[in-house]
């Protein structure tokens, strides 16, 4: 199938940049348990569990993007593009449970209070901010749902390691460390509510839902708008991956000659291509099927 192998075309251009950040994002990983260990900041032992989930999400993202390129086979003729799916969903519950466990310890710490020495505190954020925001930066502008997943990951550290850097100030400045749990606390509820959304969108793709992007109503009547159709039924639209969606259909038409019939076919396939329906099979009757779900007749 060409599109599949567009979509190959597509992703190589991200692997480069996946190899390189996980690298980059693992060194860091150390830097900030070491800092957070030295420092005594939740925030920036917080963050470096982010690193580290991180480093586990762009692992995850460079393998399915390895193994989604395979082309499709006999025995897998759709090939491998729902492990993306598989791995962004991964990636919010994972993402979900970090933020759960920054709440736990964030708790702990308004009523155990800890020493923090702010200015370790600063520096590693800082740091961890210049590498969060350039390993974003190589991520951004895919359309991939696993590419997009892991740059949400990025960029939630970036926010995160903002929010480090202005509790090492307060600190500094005032010299009260209940300033770190806050922050703690408000970044990880963000974290939650956003990978929320990725894991709705994944399980939205996994169970086949019509994608959200798709007017099931609106593609059902540009179908039958298409001249010699005369009725459609059996309409099933849902998504392969995060940017392949698939449909199938009978289509009712008085025609019997088949020369026509695949002109039909061919003018149905380029109406589709604006809901970016890659992949569309189409069943052709000359007879009405006797349905629950019966044939929508139209008059031209």
């Amino acid at each position: 199938m060409p599109s599949l192998k567009i979509k190959i075309m597509q992703k190589t251009h991200y692997e480069k940049h996946l190899k390189f950040s996980i690298f980059l994002t693992s060194v860091f990983f150390g830097v900030e348990i070491v800092g957070g260990w030295i420092s005594g900041s939740l925030s920036l032992l917080g963050d470096a569990g982010h690193m580290f989930r991180d480093v586990f999400a762009l692992i995850i993202s460079l393998s399915a993007l390895n193994v989604s390129k395979k082309l499709p086979s006999e025995r897998k003729t759709f090939g491998f593009h729902r492990v993306e799916i598989l791995a962004a969903f991964m990636n919010g519950i994972f993402l979900i449970a970090i933020g759960i466990w920054i709440l736990l310890e964030a708790y702990h710490r308004f009523h155990s209070p800890k020493p923090i020495e702010s200015t370790s505190m600063l520096i590693v954020a800082v740091i961890g901010l210049g590498v969060n925001l350039y390993v974003a930066r190589r991520l951004h502008g895919s359309h991939d749902l696993n590419i997009r997943s892991a740059f949400l990951h990025v960029l939630t550290d970036a926010v995160f390691s903002v929010a480090v850097i202005l509790a090492a100030i307060l600190i500094c400045l005032t010299g009260k460390t209940i300033f770190d749990p806050i922050l703690s606390s408000m970044i990880s509820a963000v974290i939650i509510f956003s990978s929320l959304k990725i894991v709705k969108e994944s399980l939205r793709i996994l169970l086949e839902f019509t994608p959200k992007d798709i007017d099931f109503d609106q593609v059902f009547q540009d179908i039958q708008k298409v001249e010699g159709v005369k009725g459609v039924h059996d309409v099933h639209i849902w998504s392969l991956c995060s940017n392949i969606n698939v449909l199938d259909a009978h289509v009712f038409t008085d025609e019997t000659d088949m020369t026509e019939i695949q002109k039909i076919k061919s003018v149905i396939k380029q109406t589709l291509e604006k809901y970016n329906i890659r992949h569309a099979t189409l069943e052709f009757e000359c007879e009405e099927c006797i349905l629950p779900n019966k044939v929508k007749k139209i008059d031209h």
